[in-house]
Order: C-alpha cells, then sequence, then structure tokens
C-alpha cells in the first residue's frame, strides 16, 4: 500500500501543501493538480492509486472530473468537500466515489481513510479467486466481476466500493444483510451513512443490468438487500 501514487486535486495551495506533508510522511507517494482539467491531464499519464479530488476546483470542477475518471478507471476516489448537506455526499457517491472527506479535517483521518480504501482495492484473499453466483462470476483477485451468458462474459466495471459489498454478499447470496451489517463490512473507515449504501448498490445494479444480469441486488424491505434473488 504504501508508495502508492496519490493525485490530491485540490486549489488551495495550504490544505494541498498540509495533505502532501501529512501523504509523504506516511511513505505514499504524491502529484498535485490545482484546476480540473490539469486533474484529467495528469490523470490519464500517471495512472494514480487513488485520487483526492476537491468538489470545487476552476475550470472543471470534482463533480465533472468524477464523471469523466469513472468512465475511464475504476481507481479509487475520496471527494473532499466543504459542503455539508447530506444530500451533496450521496449525489458524489451516486457518481462512483468511493468515500467522502469534509473541510475543515484532521490530516490523519484524511489519511486513515486513503489507507482504508486502499486495503478494500489491494486486499488479499487467501486461497479463493473466485466465486459464481448465478450468472455472476466474482474474481476476488484480480477484483472484477463478469457476467457469463453462455460462452460469452462481460467486464462489469465497478467502484472498488460497489465491488466490496457485492464480494462480501456472495459468500452468503440468498442471505438479506442488513445496511449497517454492509456499512461496517464494507465502508468501516468513516462515520459513512446507511443510505449511502443505497447509492453505491443502486450504481452497481444498474450496471449489471446493463450487462444483462437482472434480479441482482433485490431490495429487501425494512432490512437491506439480497444479492441473489430467492427463486
Amino acid at each position: 500500500m504504501n508508495n502508492s501514487l496519490v493525485l490530491i486535486a485540490e486549489d488551495d495551495l495550504e490544505i494541498s501543501e498540509i495533505i502532501v506533508s501529512y501523504l509523504e510522511r506516511a511513505g505514499f507517494r504524491t502529484i498535485r493538480a490545482t484546476d480540473g482539467a490539469v486533474t484529467m491531464d495528469l490523470f490519464r499519464q500517471l495512472e494514480p492509486d487513488i485520487v483526492l479530488l476537491d468538489v470545487n476546483m476552476p475550470k472543471r470542477d470534482g463533480i465533472e472530473v468524477l464523471r469523466e475518471i469513472r468512465q475511464l478507471s475504476d481507481t479509487p476516489v475520496i471527494m473532499v468537500t466543504a459542503m455539508t448537506e447530506d444530500i451533496e455526499k450521496v449525489s458524489a457517491l451516486r457518481l462512483g466515489a468511493d468515500d467522502y472527506v469534509l473541510k475543515p479535517f484532521n490530516p490523519l483521518e484524511v489519511i486513515e481513510r486513503v489507507k482504508a480504501v486502499l486495503r478494500r482495492t489491494n486486499g488479499q484473499v487467501n486461497g479463493i479467486r473466485s466465486i459464481r453466483v448465478g450468472m455472476l462470476e466474482i474474481n476476488l483477485n484480480s477484483h472484477a466481476i463478469f457476467v457469463c451468458l453462455g460462452n460469452n462474459k462481460h467486464h462489469v466495471v465497478l467502484t472498488q466500493t460497489e465491488f466490496a459489498l457485492i464480494a462480501h454478499m456472495s459468500s452468503m447470496p440468498k442471505k438479506a444483510y442488513a445496511r449497517s451489517e454492509l456499512v461496517d463490512a464494507c465502508l468501516p473507515e468513516g462515520n459513512a451513512l446507511e443510505r449511502t449504501i443505497d447509492s453505491h448498490i443502486s450504481n452497481a445494479r444498474k450496471k449489471l443490468q446493463l450487462a444483462g444480469a437482472t434480479g441482482f441486488l433485490e431490495t429487501i424491505r425494512g432490512v437491506g438487500y439480497r444479492l441473489e434473488p430467492i427463486s
């Protein structure tokens, strides 16, 4: 995990310097961008391991940059925002952010969030390569999910959090998982709202449906979600 490259997209130089200082002290490599256009240029050129992305930036704001990153890659993204309204946080998560941090923040908290998201990204699996749930093939080593239709396999591009949710539920795919359980298992590093799980599940469900896998990630009213419907 250490030596991972972190792209810090932040137009406030003082905040940027503080984050860089703490990250480098923790062993990470860093690169900085002060506007959205430069952020995308550096993202394409350097392929960072994770992005810390400010919402309010010149030229192209963080939400627009997040949309473009998600069109290109499932690289983990943590949004950094001064907005306190829950709806803004959930909006970013719906677009594919893996986590968010509110300003003003404790730099040590940011480091722990980065480490936690990278653990989800790079988590090692002992001896198990893949799990088959219906037409879904979940490769735990490569963090990839495929929809298998006949002899064809379609790769579904998910964010790391979306993958973590499906992978966690795949151990008991017919079990009804409570939102609180999914938060604890897949978003343990922050004070995540249970309803943020709804955004991640909704995004993942749509992606599975587009690939031809319908009926997965079933909503269980008053409880939470089930990966595989009971037939």
